[in-house]
């Protein structure tokens, strides 16, 4: 079982991810905007991190970058769920330090493959 954030203000879309999660057998840890998306990370340390790109506040990139900068998360795998898959949207993703770039819409067996090489358990 993983520790998961997820950032994302679409609540429809939110509550289909933690559902997808949580039937998976994760924690998972929802927040609506990237503010709050930093905040919970530095709090809670989560396993893996799910960012929306487009979010009030702030951001997915910034949320990312912040996550990133900061020694206590930079390590903390960060991978961005949107709808915009444009190729420099999803390089800007990558270059902040995302492990991968989801494109929406996914399926619930789709989420789950991709994410799962950050869900095993850690040796």
């Amino acid at each position: 079982m993983a520790r998961i954030v997820v950032a994302e203000d679409e609540r429809d879309i939110l509550d289909l991810i933690v559902f997808i999660l949580q039937t998976a057998g994760h924690e998972v840890i929802p927040v609506n905007n990237g503010r709050d998306a930093v905040e919970t990370v530095k709090r809670e340390k989560p396993d893996l991190v799910l960012l929306d790109v487009r979010m009030p506040y702030m951001d997915g990139y910034e949320a990312c970058k912040h996550i990133k900068e900061d020694p206590e998360t930079a390590s903390i795998p960060v991978v961005f769920l949107s709808a915009r898959g444009q190729e420099g949207e999803i390089r800007t993703g990558l270059e902040l330090g995302a492990e991968k770039y989801i494109l929406k819409p996914f399926s619930p067996m789709q989420l789950l493959d991709e994410l799962a090489p950050y869900l095993e358990p850690k040796a």
